[in-house]
């Protein structure tokens, strides 16, 4: 694919018109979320990876985007970078928005990213930030509400980890506490220890009364 401007520069998705060495030059030295990023690195991501490469007037390269997508329901935009001397251009936001309409014949609904410092570049190509993240389908994630349930125990909140297992993440420790509590006959005192609770005793000068049915 190629998309070009009046003025010149153009979009390709041609991995032999994208120069590797010099991406993994902007990342590693002065994109912030990839500084120290491996030469390796960067190959392995650009190989699985949907490149593309906006080229200026002389055919040099002037910046850089990715996309992880499976094609058909979610896709992943990161590393977009463009060079400090081609800024100003407007060269972001077109090549964020020729991202998106590439995407868009193959019906990839939900496209995502994370910014620190670009918030109104990706909002000009209709980005929003995420008020609520759910999951890339969509769905509620499982979760159980939080406080004890009908027996007094904890219930913790309660998810799904990615080979479906639950995982509760509070309230364990909680409800482990009490059962030893209540099989020790103790309860928690100053400093977390546990204390023999005192018996209890009637106030001073009092009396216990004993009644007996008919009298």
């Amino acid at each position: 694919m190629t998309v070009r401007r009046d003025d010149g520069y153009e979009i390709t998705t041609d991995p032999g018109r994208i120069d590797t060495a010099l991406v993994h030059r902007w990342l590693s030295t002065d994109a912030y979320w990839a500084l120290g990023r491996s030469r390796e690195t960067v190959e392995r991501s650009m190989a699985a990876s949907l490149n593309f490469g906006v080229l200026g007037p002389r055919g040099d390269l002037a910046g850089y985007a990715r996309v992880v997508t499976d094609r058909a329901t979610f896709a992943w935009l990161c590393d977009v970078y463009v060079p400090p001397h081609h800024r100003g251009a407007g060269l972001g936001t077109w090549l964020v928005h020729t991202v998106r309409a590439h995407l868009a014949p193959h019906g990839v609904k939900r496209v995502l990213l994370a910014t620190a410092d670009a918030h109104g570049v990706y909002a000009k190509a209709g980005f929003t930030p995420l008020r609520r993240p759910r999951p890339a389908d969509g769905a509620r994630p499982a979760r159980r509400r939080a406080g004890p349930d009908r027996h007094g125990r904890s219930r913790g909140v309660a998810g799904r980890t990615d080979d479906g297992r639950r995982a509760h993440t509070a309230g364990v420790a909680a409800a482990v506490a009490r059962d030893a509590e209540k099989r020790a006959g103790r309860r928690a005192g100053p400093g977390g220890r546990f204390v023999r609770p005192r018996p209890h005793r009637r106030p001073a000068g009092s009396r216990r009364s004993h009644t007996r049915p008919g009298r």
